[in-house]
């Protein structure tokens, strides 16, 4: 009787316990994630700190563009907080460490996408001075979107007719892309193009940042796979970048 009522309760114990996961996972409370500093939890990103050296247009490359191999020419454009910052990349607030060196995040992986496509960088550059320091940065991104600013552009790209693909990387900011992007998205369009998105961030991933492109770039492909990479695991991300690649078909 003692075991019957024993293996009774046991019963009961399990479906409990199912049961309440269930409920958590439709709450989307389980399983509980361990909480990011308060400063990287807001800002829903590391900033992405760039190299000038490494990351700006080489206007003088060739003019017909990279080839992927199915006849589609390759630009891949990126958006660098400190490349518009006026300091170094050691002076800034963020930045990784690369094969020794210090390197932009943004300006890293899109070396990266560059080495296994071939595809020509452009550096997305404005008149605005961002700050160096973190927590000033993080504020005042808050206060770009609160405004819903267009930051003047000050790179341009001569001319997109002769690209077929666009890569288009930048930081996840209070879970949306910088202010910068959407002066970025003003001013070209890109329809009948594939938009290929690339993100660096601190736990918010893209957030819905391929959705809005998809909003503000209705004539163009946007590809849903893009590659996201928390900003820690920047310095080891080129294997997955090249198997992200390779994925998709680059």
């Amino acid at each position: 009787m003692k075991r019957l009522l024993a293996l009774f309760l046991t019963v009961i114990l399990a479906f409990s316990v199912t049961a309440c996961g269930d409920e958590g996972r439709r709450n989307g409370t389980f399983p509980a994630e361990e909480p990011e500093k308060q400063e990287q939890e807001a800002f829903g990103d590391g900033w992405a700190v760039q190299s000038d050296e490494a990351s700006s247009f080489d206007e003088s490359a060739d003019s017909e563009g990279a080839d992927n191999g199915n006849g589609g020419r390759i630009l891949i454009a990126y958006f660098s907080a400190a490349e518009n910052s006026g300091v170094d990349a050691v002076s800034s607030a963020s930045y990784s460490m690369v094969n020794g060196e210090a390197v932009g995040r943004l300006s890293a992986v899109a070396n990266m996408i560059q080495s296994e496509t071939g595809g020509d960088l452009f550096s997305i550059r404005t008149s605005v001075v961002y700050p160096a320091d973190g927590g000033e940065l993080i504020e005042y991104a808050a206060q770009e979107q609160d405004e819903h600013a267009r930051p003047e552009l000050t790179s341009h790209i001569e001319n997109l007719d002769q690209y077929d693909i666009v890569f288009i990387g930048f930081p996840t900011w209070w879970y949306d892309m910088p202010q910068v992007l959407y002066s970025f998205f003003d001013e070209y369009d890109f329809s009948g193009k594939t938009i290929i998105p690339f993100n660096v961030h601190n736990g918010s991933r893209f957030s819905g940042t391929i959705e809005t492109i998809q909003e503000l770039e209705p004539e163009a492909t946007v590809m849903t796979d893009g590659f996201t990479v928390n900003e820690r695991d920047v310095p080891d991300a080129a294997g997955d970048v090249a198997d992200w690649l390779e994925g998709i078909g680059y």
